[in-house]
């Protein structure tokens, strides 16, 4: 991989990833009851570092990052900017929008430059601070899913939705360490790909499906088939010796994709009871589109 390749390669994965963890962060901060305070102050810490290396990363990206990122909706979406608002209003959590704004233009005005190697050492130091903060955040998670488990402590996520984001929060981890190692993103294979984000949207409907009002029985039951049939997914890619399910999954995100972007329409437009913050229904939006595109590429 040349510099330039570096380069863009980095940047997509601090405007995905490093939205992902703010946001983590954030939902970890809001489900927080006033018992465990300095650990809600720690969770808002991890959110603002984040929420700063996100907006350099925007910065940086400008004439670099490919329209395919910046556009596919997983980097942000038509809901991201109203659920940041919505949600920063029921949690009393305040959220950077500038970068929000900033990505959406950088969709709506894109535009190339070419050469990026003078970013070469800019994005250099952003790998080694964003891997620095990957360590701090995921012993944060594993100390809360410690305490959790243990019964030393209650909090509004599930222990699964810990452990998933645990996993995501790895997985950053790992591309980084892969890129400044190899300078390159080849280690994982289709087959590892798809059986990571299998079971990310298998949790997501687990989630979905739990977080929804009981009198959301139409919903529930839809949910609920996603979740069967991602599981399914799953079991058949870890049985699998080689071969991948790509069409297989692409056909089914695509579907799971459209009951997220109508779930969170919907709970922005107050039509759909749940327990569920806006930006938690455009988080997991994000995450399907980022999968869809990796299948597609």
């Amino acid at each position: 991989m040349n510099t330039n390749q570096y380069v863009a390669k980095s940047l997509e994965l601090h405007l995905f990833f490093g939205r992902i963890m703010k946001e983590h962060a954030l939902f970890l901060k809001a489900g927080f009851t006033p018992a465990n305070a300095a650990f809600s102050n720690q969770a808002m810490l991890y959110k603002n570092e984040f929420e700063q290396l996100l907006m350099r990363a925007v910065m940086l990206s400008d004439g670099v990052v490919s329209r395919k990122v910046l556009c596919s909706g997983e980097v942000v979406t038509e809901f991201t900017s109203l659920a940041e608002n919505q949600t920063e209003r029921f949690t009393g959590i305040p959220i950077n929008k500038e970068i929000t704004e900033r990505e959406l233009r950088l969709c709506n005005h894109y535009r190339v430059f070419g050469d990026a190697a003078d970013r070469y050492p800019l994005i250099k130091q952003m790998n080694r601070t964003a891997l620095k903060l990957l360590d701090g955040l995921i012993s944060f998670k594993e100390t809360i899913l410690n305490n959790v488990v243990g019964c030393e402590m209650f909090t509004m996520n599930y222990p699964l939705l810990i452990e998933h984001i645990i996993r995501e929060a790895k997985l950053y981890r790992d591309y980084l360490e892969m890129l400044e190692r190899d300078g390159d993103l080849t280690e994982q294979s289709m087959k590892e790909i798809e059986c990571f984000w299998n079971q990310i949207m298998m949790e997501h409907a687990l989630f979905i499906r739990g977080l929804l009002d009981p009198s959301e029985t139409d919903l529930f039951h839809a949910a609920d088939g996603f979740a069967q049939e991602y599981a399914a997914l799953l079991e058949n890619c870890r049985s699998a010796h080689q071969q991948t399910l790509t069409s297989e999954a692409l056909e089914k995100t695509i579907r799971f994709r459209d009951f997220k972007m109508a779930g969170t329409q919907g709970i922005e437009e107050c039509e759909i009871r749940s327990v569920i913050l806006p930006l938690l229904a455009d988080h997991v939006l994000r995450e399907a589109n980022h999968y869809i595109r990796l299948l597609q590429n």
